[in-house]
């Protein structure tokens, strides 16, 4: 996983959280390299994993809450650090349904070795998307937390669900969208 998530993480724990908070989980987690990550770097996903338990230890939020609300951190941060993704886009959807034919493209120029989850897309209506999230990682509650922060930024109200599935026979998690 790339460092990105990482420092984006950390920098999440402490400006939602505290430095303490921070500097705990750092502690309990047992890091190889003692929380130092950069940006460029990549690590094992599963350093994130238990970070995200120890946090959810102490602060007393259920680690899939905990995602989805780094999530929503992430992409206001993508969508700070990445503006040329969002230009000309002008709602949600459309902006959901290039995930994996540009962004990811374009994230791996920046990040060859970068292991991204696969999107595909199903607009059933102007007001409905579903979107089939596939990774062995099982970052689905991130995948959920990006798209409340996409609406977000297009401010659009929305109700997001997620529940098992499989898609094209593989086992996937399936994100439904609905604009309210």
């Amino acid at each position: 996983m790339k460092g990105i998530v990482f420092t984006e993480f950390m920098d999440m724990v402490e400006d939602v959280f505290s430095v303490d908070i921070l500097e705990g989980i750092i502690d309990k987690s047992e890091l190889p390299n003692n929380g130092a990550y950069t940006a460029v770097g990549t690590y094992n996903h599963e350093e994130i994993v238990r970070m995200t338990a120890n946090l959810s230890q102490a602060v007393n939020i259920p680690v899939a809450t905990l995602l989805e609300i780094f999530g929503q951190h992430l992409f206001g941060r993508f969508s700070k650090r990445y503006p040329a993704f969002f230009e000309g886009v002008s709602e949600p959807f459309e902006f959901l349904k290039n995930v994996d034919n540009y962004i990811h493209v374009e994230v791996r120029k920046l990040y060859p070795d970068a292991e991204l989850p696969r999107f595909y897309h199903e607009q059933k209506s102007e007001s409905e998307l579903s979107m089939y999230y596939l990774s062995s990682r099982h970052f689905e509650d991130l995948a959920v937390g990006l798209i409340i922060g996409c609406l977000k930024y297009f401010n659009v109200d929305g109700e997001v669900h997620k529940n098992e599935t499989m898609y094209q026979g593989q086992d996937a998690i399936k994100i439904s969208i609905k604009l309210v």
